[in-house]
């Protein structure tokens, strides 16, 4: 597919593109739509921001039957953010037509979720969980179904949802197909998932196709307990800055919120126990630039599309190479320029090392010094005198000779 076959789609799909701010298709859109559009099984693998939801998206909207008012394609999505986000994407490249999409996230209120489905929506998007739980209720019928995509295919393969997952695939008819999303898809992942495919089409992104990466991949070493005044002088000292801060648990993520507040910083956070009203408050506050910094779980994260992210920061280094791909993508974003700080101990170095050497990153380290995070080259000499500057992880310290 090159620019010329977006003349090919619907007039209000080319119209919505030419107002976007796209130039030209991505590599795994090249690849996707004529595939979907061909109704073929797909199972892609192409890194975090390179477009994957259009290249789903489009073949998938282009395909509606307007006369058939009944849900055509459903979209499974492993948390309630992705949802939300796939969903503002389908009211975003369906306006100027009749079709209509619908969201399904467990924790909202099940009667008015099902006034939703009376309006007849042809694209629904949702969680495992309350998509089941409607199916089973009979008010999806799914045998009308021709089109099941499963974005972030990993989270969905999982123990936590491979029952329902199984369940939803079983109560669609046999011919229907089967798209399948993912940034990084291990092995056993594959294997599941192909079970449930027709002769899929595999498709891979590597990173040979992708445009040169404009994300700097920096470091820091500190002590564990001077995180904090780290991350308090990365947001005093960085211009504009606007940035999505990775925290392990909701434990870790509420010792932090307050020990930020103490410093008079405005911060927002999501996990995954925050309410729908919280999540949403927090976006919309983080996208007006109320706060410079959101700190979230993996949980709460996965999905989030947020323009203009400057940074993304590793408070607490992932356990794995996966989680590490999928936070620093939110920033530097189809080309655009980021910046991914980690900010580890000694012991996290090794393991951030690792996650470099897997990815053939290169990783850029700096030290914290006057409140700043410099090169160790650039320290300047201390003069001499009765006082002498040590660089230290939090503050500048001053030790008398």
């Amino acid at each position: 597919m090159s620019t010329t076959a977006i003349t090919a789609l619907q007039p209000f799909i080319q119209e919505n593109w030419n107002k976007s701010e796209f130039k030209s298709p991505t590599p795994i859109q090249e690849k996707a739509i004529p595939a979907i559009l061909d109704g073929r099984d797909v199972l892609i693998e192409s890194p975090t921001g390179t477009g994957k939801t259009l290249a789903y998206l489009l073949p998938i909207i282009e395909r509606i039957e307007l006369g058939r008012q009944h849900p055509q394609a459903v979209i499974i999505a492993p948390s309630k953010e992705l949802a939300m986000q796939i969903f503002e994407q389908i009211q975003k490249w369906t306006e100027g037509s009749d079709i209509i999409g619908a969201s399904f996230i467990g924790g909202a209120n099940v009667k008015r979720q099902i006034e939703k489905l009376k309006k007849k929506p042809q694209i629904l998007v949702g969680t495992p969980g309350r998509l089941q739980e409607l199916i089973q209720m009979k008010k999806i019928k799914m045998h009308e179904v021709t089109t099941i995509v499963m974005d972030e295919a990993d989270q969905l393969f999982i123990p936590e949802h491979t029952k329902t997952i199984q369940n939803i695939l079983k109560s669609t008819m046999q011919e229907r197909q089967l798209l399948l999303c993912s940034a990084t898809l291990k092995d056993d992942t594959e294997k599941q998932a192909l079970q449930f495919m027709r002769d899929p089409f595999v498709m891979k992104v590597t990173k040979d196709e992708m445009a040169p990466s404009k994300v700097d991949h920096i470091y820091v070493i500190v002590d564990q307990r001077e995180k904090a005044n780290v991350l308090a002088n990365i947001l005093r000292e960085e211009k504009n800055i606007k940035a999505l801060g990775f925290v392990r648990d909701i434990g870790n993520l509420a010792v932090l919120t307050e020990k930020l507040l103490f410093k008079k910083f405005n911060v927002g956070f999501l996990h995954s126990e925050s309410t729908k009203q919280e999540r949403e408050t927090a976006l919309k506050n983080f996208r007006k630039d109320e706060y410079p910094v959101l700190l979230a779980t993996d949980v709460a994260a996965r999905g989030l599309d947020i323009k203009e992210l400057s940074h993304v920061i590793h408070y607490d280094l992932p356990e794995e190479v996966e989680s590490y791909v999928h936070r620093s993508g939110r920033t530097g974003r189809q080309g655009a320029e980021g910046t991914v700080i980690s900010i580890v101990s000694e012991r996290e170095e090794r393991k951030l090392k690792q996650f470099a050497k897997d990815l053939g990153l290169t990783l850029h380290k700096r030290v914290m010094f006057g409140g700043k995070l410099i090169k160790e080259e650039d320290m300047k000499p201390v003069k001499k005198g009765p006082f002498k500057k040590k660089p230290s992880a939090g503050k500048t310290k001053v030790k008398r000779k």
